[in-house]
């Protein structure tokens, strides 16, 4: 307690991360005030709000934007229709040479890519509010008679729900720039956490004592196993070829027989292949007049598999196996007994491969717990936080945020939040990321 109490005075002892968690706090504090300010007209009443639709998507959407979606607030559409956006700039950064041609341009092709990522964002939100205000309000008889047949009153209630999208996505913006943490996946996140409370207060009222207490401490323990799995790595050594410069030998900042490391995450996408599964597997509630269960077969059965896919699609975007030999290559650096060169982004490539398979596995595994949680009698509104994506979505960004806080604090000589643990935002000595 001693060593956190002191890691919090060392956060507000550094000036620029104090300003930065400041902007943070703020930002998100903005973003959760919007999730309850409801859309001009809609009778907020008539909405679902004892956690009936915990187990369908319309109940996850709720969750997955702390609320805004079932109280019909402006921010109803929240961060997904960006990440659907997002998905579809990817993939056709695949497929069409001139969104290849832009992400090869460095930062000035970054740009123009958000920008038609925003543009798509918005057509987007343009087909999915109607559909929201159509199939959802109006199908819980939360917009009054007077307002049905009004055009007007659907024109600005579209507009405002676009609006609130990119709204959050700013804010989201906001907070990557200035604040701390990865921003649209934490403005998710906190959306998330900020459910669990009255979700855990509801299972206590349900269920014996007894019960509670072992499913929390089986919580507890999918969330360590998570953590482990998240944060693993294979550690690739590296050697460094020795210079001889005037008679004596440099071992280019190593000494003879020191070696460093290429650390490979087992999870190297992170939470993004959970993110794209869930925004993918939302699509229909916006279009079809019905209430989708998330606890289903079928449901579970195709959100793993997306998971899986898509962790092997963004490990593709995030590591360049001939990228990194090429990089050896010129850092005079080698895996000990691989040739440099093709050789090595082989290599590298199957090694890549084979931990990522296990990784996605697990991944799709703990997305599709809350299913089986289910069956075994722990709440719908609780099982929802027992695995699947919201669990996987907060252990990974709350790690990464605690990782970035970490640097800051390391960076100005203060001992870090994890300092003495194996979960650590710094390396270890010899290590390096990336070539």
């Amino acid at each position: 307690m001693k060593r956190l109490i002191d890691s919090i005075k060392n956060i507000w002892r550094v000036e620029e991360l104090r300003k930065r968690l400041l902007i943070t706090l703020s930002l998100i504090l903005v973003f959760r005030i919007g999730s309850f300010i409801v859309l001009p007209g809609v009778d907020s009443s008539k909405l679902a709000t004892d956690g009936g639709e915990a187990g369908t998507i319309e109940g996850l959407l709720g969750l997955l934007s702390g609320g805004g979606f079932t109280n019909a607030s402006f921010l109803a559409l929240g961060i997904m229709p960006y990440i659907s956006a997002s998905i579809i700039m990817q993939l056709l950064g695949m497929a069409v040479p001139a969104v290849q041609k832009m992400q090869q341009e460095g930062e000035s092709g970054q740009k123009r890519i958000n920008y038609y990522t925003r543009i798509l964002t918005i057509i987007i939100c343009s087909v999915q509010a109607p559909g929201y205000l159509s199939l959802y309000v109006a199908g819980r008889n939360a917009i009054p008679a007077e307002f049905m047949g009004d055009p007007f009153w659907w024109f600005q209630s579209i507009i405002v729900l676009v609006a609130g999208a990119m709204f959050a996505v700013w804010l989201g913006e906001r907070i990557t720039d200035r604040g701390v943490g990865n921003g649209i996946s934490l403005l998710i996140t906190v959306g998330i956490i900020a459910q669990l409370p009255s979700a855990f207060v509801a299972e206590t009222a349900q269920n014996p004592i007894l019960l509670v207490i072992i499913e929390t401490l089986v919580f507890f323990l999918i969330i360590m196993v998570t953590v482990l799995i998240v944060q693993g790595v294979r550690k690739i050594p590296l050697n460094y070829a020795k210079r001889v410069v005037g008679g004596s030998h440099s071992g280019m900042g190593n000494t003879q027989g020191a070696r460093s490391y290429i650390p490979i995450k087992v999870n190297a996408a992170g939470v993004m292949p959970i993110i794209f599964a869930q925004a993918i597997m939302t699509v229909p509630v916006m279009f079809v007049q019905a209430s989708f269960g998330i606890f289903g077969f079928w449901y579970n059965l195709v959100l793993a598999i997306l998971i899986i896919i898509f962790t092997y699609f963004y490990t593709a975007v995030m590591i360049n196996p001939k990228k990194m030999a090429d990089d050896m290559k010129k850092n005079g650096s080698f895996i000990p007994g691989i040739r440099p060169g093709t050789e090595t982004a082989n290599f590298i490539d199957e090694l890549v491969s084979k931990i990522t398979l296990p990784g996605s596995i697990f991944l799709a595994l703990i997305s599709i717990i809350p299913a089986f949680a289910v069956q075994f009698g722990v709440g719908e509104g609780f099982a929802m936080f027992f695995g699947g994506t919201s669990l996987l979505i907060m252990v990974a960004v709350v790690l990464d945020t605690l990782q970035q806080i970490e640097s800051y604090l390391l960076n100005r000589h203060y001992d870090g939040l994890m300092e003495g643990t194996k979960i650590r935002g710094r390396r270890t000595q010899g290590e390096t990321s990336g070539i």
